[in-house]
């Protein structure tokens, strides 16, 4: 397979970004403490080193990558989508680290999914070549699960913000757009 250059250089950076964010799931792996956080980690775990590969064999390989990578399911564990279930836990930077405790390291891979996901969703939007393109697109979608998994947790934990809108800013938000009729059998 041949690849322009912009595509070689964005694929070579996703890669590189896969090599630290399997690092560190190795070494988060080693560290955390919750059970539940673990098997999160666990379960992603493999799902990285999928696209690992899959990256490394569009770099080395004429023909393309073998495989497709899966997306996970998307599924909801909070109760609702607009309130934590317990009060928000205040935090600070450590100075002086030894070991990352569950909220450090849940808070790294969540912000590490997100970059990625923007990186892979901006990469999908250059790539000329479709299957690279259909690839990052599902990229894209794992880390999202992945990151809804983690912040959910965070959620539940009380170190991730969650709050419903104020009515009165839905309020305003809903009177300022009107709906437009559709056309029918014009597609």
């Amino acid at each position: 397979m041949h690849l322009a250059a912009h595509e070689a250089q964005d694929l070579n950076e996703l890669t590189l970004s896969c090599v630290n964010s399997i690092t560190n799931m190795a070494c988060f792996m080693n560290q955390v403490q919750d059970p539940e956080l673990k098997s999160i980690l666990q379960r992603h775990f493999p799902l990285h080193i999928q696209d690992y590969n899959m990256k490394v064999e569009f770099l080395s390989k004429m023909e393309g990558a073998t495989g497709r990578l899966p997306i996970p399911d998307l599924t909801p564990v909070l109760q609702s989508f607009t309130s934590a279930p317990t009060v928000p836990v205040p935090v600070m930077p450590r100075t002086e680290v030894q070991q990352f405790n569950d909220r450090e390291i849940a808070t790294a891979y969540l912000l590490t999914l997100k970059r990625a996901g923007r990186e892979y969703a901006w990469a999908a939007m250059e790539m000329s070549h479709p299957e690279i393109r259909s690839f990052l697109e599902h990229a894209f979608c794992m880390s999202s699960h992945h990151a809804y998994d983690v912040w959910q947790w965070m959620a539940k934990k009380g170190y991730y913000p969650l709050e419903p809108a104020p009515a009165s800013t839905m309020a305003t938000l809903g009177t300022m757009y009107q709906k437009v009729q559709e056309p029918v059998g014009a597609f």
